[in-house]
Formats: structure tokens, sequence, C-alpha cells
């Protein structure tokens, strides 16, 4: 298999990947890390050594020399330049593709990170927890909730009626942030668009694959099955 993705099924930001490569059905290999009791010895040390700072996913290209990209946001736009398909994640008009990434840089910045924040504080040790911290994030994701809420009005996704990379980082960070601070009744717009994404067919089979780690998030353990896995469509 010529790409390779070095990636765990839980993980928000491989999600992020992975709905990208399955919008278009491209074709790669899965190499679990960040697993103790899953990760093969010589799949991690490899990734390791390939990138120290151990952050997944990775993506490496067996065809180019092995070369290897990290980061979800930089291995999408890898993807639409080396092995486009039907569905254009970055448009070809430079303007729409910069407000495209625009609205990357925004689900990754002032929702993700502020999510991940919230739930890895969780996981923490109780005398290493970030209360402080845990506010202001939960404040960053609250105000991040408002300004979408007004954008995604009379949209089906984030840019209006093309799926792009921007609701491959929507999808993540709305969805496990929806567990820590629900907003079906505070964002009715937001909300609508969460459900609009889990039921594309790409995001419901990375969230149907994380689904037997879902024990690993002390909030997650009560929700797997049909409340957040409907029908997929398109």
């Amino acid at each position: 298999m010529t790409l390779k993705l070095y990636a765990h099924p839980l993980s928000s930001y491989c999600h992020k990947a992975l709905i990208a490569f399955y919008e278009n059905d491209t074709p790669f290999e899965f190499l679990m890390v960040g697993d103790p009791t899953k990760t093969d010895p010589k799949v991690w040390e490899e990734f390791k050594t390939m990138w120290p700072i151990g952050k997944f996913p990775v993506l490496k290209d067996t065809a180019r020399d092995d070369w290897f990209v990290p980061e979800a946001t930089i291995i999408i736009e890898y993807l639409a330049q080396h092995y486009p398909g039907k569905v254009k994640l970055i448009p070809d008009d430079a303007d729409l593709a910069r407000r495209v990434r625009m609205m990357d840089r925004f689900f990754d910045n002032y929702l993700h990170a502020p999510m991940q924040k919230i739930n890895f504080d969780k996981i923490r040790p109780a005398d290493k927890r970030d209360p402080a911290g845990v506010e202001d994030a939960k404040t960053m994701y609250r105000t991040a909730l408002d300004m979408l809420e007004r954008a995604i009005e009379g949209k089906r996704w984030a840019m209006g009626d093309a799926f792009t990379m921007a609701d491959c980082a929507a999808g993540p960070p709305l969805f496990y942030g929806n567990m820590q601070i629900p907003f079906e009744k505070t964002h009715p717009n937001a909300h609508a668009y969460l459900k609009r994404l889990k039921s594309r067919p790409s995001s419901a089979r990375a969230l149907k694959e994380a689904e037997p780690f879902f024990n690993l998030l002390p909030k997650l353990k009560s929700a797997a099955g049909k409340l957040f896995f409907p029908a997929a469509r398109n």
C-alpha cells in the first residue's frame, strides 16, 4: 500500500484525516499507534523515529521516497494535491480555498484545542488538574460556538453546499465537545450541523471505528450506539 497512516481510532485529529480519506475512498494502510495493547512495537518504533514529537496522525507515502506528512490539515492538503478525488476538499478558487483554510483554523484553534483541554483534564490525576485552564477553555469553546451558530445558519456545510476540509475539521470537536458542553438547546444551528456531520458516511465510519475505544473516555462510556451513529446518508 502506497499510503500509510499512523493514527488511533479514538483520536479526534485522526478522525479529521480519516474523514478526508473516506470522502474519496482513498486507499491506505492504517497503522495503529498510541495504544500499549494494540500497537505493534515495530510500528511504534518506526513512527517515533520518523516523528519524535509523537503526535498523530502522520502520513507516509512510500511512492514518494517515504515522504512523511504530520498534522491532519497538512495531510488533507497533501491528499488534495497528490491523490485528488471526486470531492474537492480544497476548492480550486484561491479566495474560496483561503476561506476554507480560515475555517479549518477556526475549528482547530477555537473548538478543537479547548475541547481537548477539557477532556484531557478529566483523565488527569486529581492533583494534576487545571480548573482555571478548563474554565478558560470552556469560555473559548462557548464563544466559538456562538460564532458558529451565526455563521452556519442557512447553510448545509461550513462553506455552503460543498463539503470541504473545513467540515472534516468541524465534526470531531463538535462531537466530543458536545459530551462536555451539551449545546442542542443553546445552539440549535450548530447542533443541527453536528447531526448532519455525524450522518455523513465518511464521518459515521470514523466514529463507528472509534466506538470500541469509547471506554477510554469516562464521559463516553454510555455514549455508544444509535444516539451517535444514525443511519448514514449524503
